[in-house]
């Protein structure tokens, strides 16, 4: 039986004990049945990664510079290389980034929005696991530069710098992990504090302006509905930012708070198949496979933090894993995710956005939550 055959009857066999969380107690993330176990899932869709080409949302046509879909794709097989200690994993991912330093050094983003900034996270994590400092000077400015207003800056720009906010702010959800995460990494790599703490701040103000009563996030300030991958960003956000936050910084315990409302508010709305819907609060939603992945990671980084009760959310969060393996295929891409979206005021755009298959905005957030089970 080859490797990908194998891998096939470990997917249909996980459906069979997806309701079987309850009965392990302490050992809630420790022993998993047959087709569900981190250690094989992980590697399985790390290393597809790691044997395809840079992706440019889907398209054929090859990008002109890395996307962030990339780059969390990216960051999670090198996690996941770094805690299973995949020597061989960890080189091909760090040899991928050699063409960008030679002929390709032109698909290095720009460091001028969220969305190219983030690409820092990749040469930062590259030093945590090398200590070369070629890939600390690489990855720093993407870091520096979002809080460093651009040379002729817009008047809002200013009004953004001035309320010690980054200027490429965009209060969208999706930011919220985006700066969070390269943020995080400078602090990670530099062990200063700075870097986490402004992006506290910063993410505290888009969790005040966001978060609903309800614990859930509307996608915008002029779009009233809670999107299930945008409220994923937000979710993982503050998963990653309580991860590396000191106790004493002001804005822990009210970000602590948010996750918290919003877990239980996730709690609430999940799907008889431990999803979640393409709107979370319609019944009408089909389940959507990003958001749900985005969800999963940061509710068992709840469990395994102790943020969360594990009577509460343990076995919800075992769950959650096991259905999110099953919407796995045998080459190790993610089913039913929702297409690229912008957004809209109104709940049809979202619930008629098409599913794809394989898109990194589903891959990436398997392989963060692979990494974060098998984490000591």
């Amino acid at each position: 039986m080859n490797y990908r055959t194998q891998f096939r009857v470990l997917i249909a066999t996980a459906a069979l004990f997806v309701n079987l969380g309850g009965t392990f107690g302490q050992k809630i993330f420790k022993e998993w049945p047959l087709g569900s176990e981190p250690n094989v899932i992980g590697p399985y869709v790390a290393n597809h990664y790691v044997a395809s080409n840079f992706d440019n949302f889907g398209s054929s046509e090859p990008p002109t510079s890395i996307t962030y879909p990339e780059v969390l794709t990216w960051y999670g097989a090198l996690q996941l290389a770094k805690v299973t200690g995949d020597k061989a994993l960890a080189e091909k991912l760090a040899l991928r980034f050699e063409p960008l330093v030679a002929q390709a050094h032109h698909m290095m983003p720009a460091p001028d929005m969220m969305e190219h900034s983030v690409f820092g996270a990749i040469p930062l994590e590259l030093y945590l696991q090398t200590n070369q400092n070629r890939y600390l000077d690489i990855g720093k400015p993407f870091a520096d530069q979002q809080w460093d207003l651009p040379e002729g800056p817009k008047p809002e720009q200013q009004v953004l710098a001035g309320r010690g906010l980054s200027w490429q702010s965009r209060m969208m959800l999706e930011d919220m992990f985006l700066f969070s995460l390269v943020q995080t990494q400078a602090f990670r790599a530099t062990g200063t504090k700075e870097y986490i703490n402004r992006a506290a701040t910063e993410l505290t103000v888009y969790i005040d302006a966001l978060q609903q009563p309800t614990g859930l996030f509307n996608q915008a300030n002029d779009v009233p509905i809670y999107w299930s991958r945008g409220n994923g960003w937000a979710a993982a956000s503050m998963a990653l930012i309580l991860n590396y936050l000191p106790a004493e910084n002001p804005n822990r315990a009210h970000i602590l708070d948010c996750y918290k409302k919003m877990m239980g508010a996730l709690k609430q709305y999940m799907t008889p198949d431990y999803k979640w819907g393409q709107i979370i609060d319609d019944e009408k939603s089909w389940t959507e496979n990003s958001g749900s992945a985005m969800f999963t990671y940061a509710l068992v980084m709840g469990v395994k933090r102790k943020w969360l009760e594990d009577e509460a959310y343990g076995t919800l969060a075992r769950n959650a894993w096991m259905a999110i393996v099953k919407g796995l295929n045998e080459a190790g891409d993610l089913k039913d995710v929702c297409e690229e979206t912008k957004k809209k005021n109104d709940p049809n755009y979202y619930l008629n956005r098409e599913k794809v298959t394989g898109s990194l905005v589903g891959q990436a957030p398997v392989l963060w939550t692979a990494a974060l089970l098998l984490d000591k």
